[in-house]
């Protein structure tokens, strides 16, 4: 194996060579203002973006929908409330959970997912059985653009009783490499 090094974030860098390496989302962002398209939207947009801006082909940006401003919900919320199409994963709400379920309450995937597909029929009792329903299942799929989450998740089955710091130099080595070489690293 080549021991590569992660090249820095220049106008001559390809496409294809910023894919194969990891960056901080904040990173992108300011290399993103340097090259002079928008810094905004999550870790994969941006990347994809940047690629394209980087090999010179156009990107579209996808089309979302209308970012009009929508009801959202206020307090007091009962369990009846319904909640309307568009809701956001509020403060409002998320005490509103954590008066029924606890300080542990914190809108993961199942959660967001589920007020995302709020089509105005559903109340906050539906929401809450959903949460009920979708806890205990086991570890849960991490999405591609958390990969430090799923790193840590992977080191700790390898090392349950590993410290902070080594998991941290590991990551550190890791990221060190290409995408296309970790595996091997």
């Amino acid at each position: 194996m080549i021991d590569e090094k992660r090249p820095g974030l220049t106008a001559n860098l390809t496409g294809g060579e910023l894919l194969r390496w990891y960056w901080l989302k904040e990173e992108l962002a300011d290399f993103a203002r340097r090259l002079g398209i928008r810094a905004t939207g999550g870790k994969e947009l941006l990347t994809q973006r940047i690629a394209a801006k980087l090999d010179d082909v156009p990107f579209a940006e996808s089309q979302r929908a209308s970012r009009a401003v929508r009801a959202q919900l206020t307090s007091p919320l009962t369990p009846e409330t319904v909640i309307p199409e568009g809701q956001r994963c509020s403060q409002i709400v998320r005490a509103w959970f954590v008066e029924h379920v606890g300080g542990a309450f914190g809108f993961d995937a199942e959660m967001r997912s589920f007020f995302a597909g709020a089509d105005g029929t559903q109340t906050m009792q539906d929401a809450l059985d959903h949460y009920w329903a979708t806890r205990e299942q086991g570890a849960k799929t991490i999405d591609a653009q958390f990969e430090y989450n799923r790193f840590t998740r992977a080191w700790h089955e390898a090392n349950p009783t590993g410290a902070r710091e080594d998991l941290l130099h590991a990551w550190q080595r890791y990221r060190e490499h290409p995408i296309d070489q970790r595996g091997r690293a």
